[in-house]
């Protein structure tokens, strides 16, 4: 029943551990595997070894959490030995990111066969070296990218866009057009920052970070809603989904899958077959049969 598909690979659910959650070691992508998710994202990697920033990287605020954590990674090389390390459980996806079409290139042939999908980050709100959302916000950019890997490697790609921008159907229907696969709506929103009261400054040692969890779940829907009516590949959603009723509505909005973050803190791994087992007896209440039964329904006159 809850079975589906993302570009041609199957999953066991439509619920996959979003990128840079508890997505740095094999030992964690397996464990959210064996926790029930459908499907896993690494922690976003690149050519070179990146530091990322200083702490303090992260922050709670209402209805979610502030990050700015850089993209650090070990750098691809370093990250290959994690890959090789997966159980096979289920679907694998690696997260990139790059500050050029080369970059990403290279990446991606150095990880070519290791990996069921490609999610390409070209959204992440507080990276720097021009990499993430700089990247993102130009459809051309983007396009480049997609061409540019597309042409390197036969792994399917996804492409995660940013809410940032003034027209994101824009965005994903150039990077359809490049020839991407599937696309991940949203990344984090912002960036958005805290002060301290006592000392008055920023809280984050970057300062300004992507807002992410329960506050950002009405914009990512929009998008999905409003990407899904322009292109054909399919959508994975992501932003505050924390329960069935979160991923019944993104389904419901366009999405073929979903993606959970933020809810993994609040709720530990368990929050996947929670989800899982809520959407089954929902289905069962409403009488679908399928998870495809579902995609796209709050488009039908």
């Amino acid at each position: 029943m809850l079975e589906t598909e993302i570009c041609k690979i199957k999953m066991k659910n439509p619920t996959m551990l979003a990128a840079g959650i508890m997505g740095s070691t094999a030992a964690s992508l397996n464990w959210a595997a064996r926790s029930g998710a459908g499907a896993v994202v690494t922690k976003s990697f690149s050519m070179e070894p990146n530091p990322g920033y200083a702490n303090p990287t992260t922050v709670e605020v209402t209805g979610g959490f502030i990050n700015a954590i850089g993209l650090s990674n070990p750098g691809v090389e370093l990250f290959k030995t994690e890959l090789e390390k997966l159980e096979g459980l289920v679907p694998a996806v690696a997260s990139i990111y790059g500050a050029s079409p080369d970059e990403f290139q290279s990446v991606a042939t150095r990880i070519e066969g290791m990996v069921d999908m490609i999610e390409l980050n070209v959204s992440c709100p507080h990276a720097s070296g021009g990499c993430g959302a700089s990247i993102g916000q130009d459809p051309d950019a983007t396009a480049q990218i997609v061409k540019e890997v597309k042409n390197a490697v036969k792994t399917p790609l996804i492409v995660k866009l940013t809410p940032n921008v003034t027209d994101i159907v824009e965005i994903a229907e150039a990077t359809q057009k490049a020839g991407c696969d599937a696309i991940t709506l949203i990344n984090s929103v912002g960036p958005g920052m805290r002060i301290d009261l006592e000392t008055a400054q920023p809280i984050l040692h970057n300062k300004f970070g992507g807002l992410s969890g329960p506050a950002i779940k009405p914009i990512a829907l929009r998008c999905v809603y409003d990407v899904y009516e322009a292109v054909e590949v399919p959508i994975i959603g992501v932003g505050g989904i924390r329960d069935y009723k979160d991923a019944v509505e993104f389904l419901y909005a366009g999405a073929n899958s979903v993606q959970i973050g933020t809810a993994v803190y609040y709720e530990g791994m368990e929050v996947f077959e929670k989800i899982c087992t809520g959407l089954e007896n929902f289905m069962n209440r409403k009488g679908y049969d399928s998870v495809s039964e579902m995609v796209g329904k709050a488009h039908e006159i």
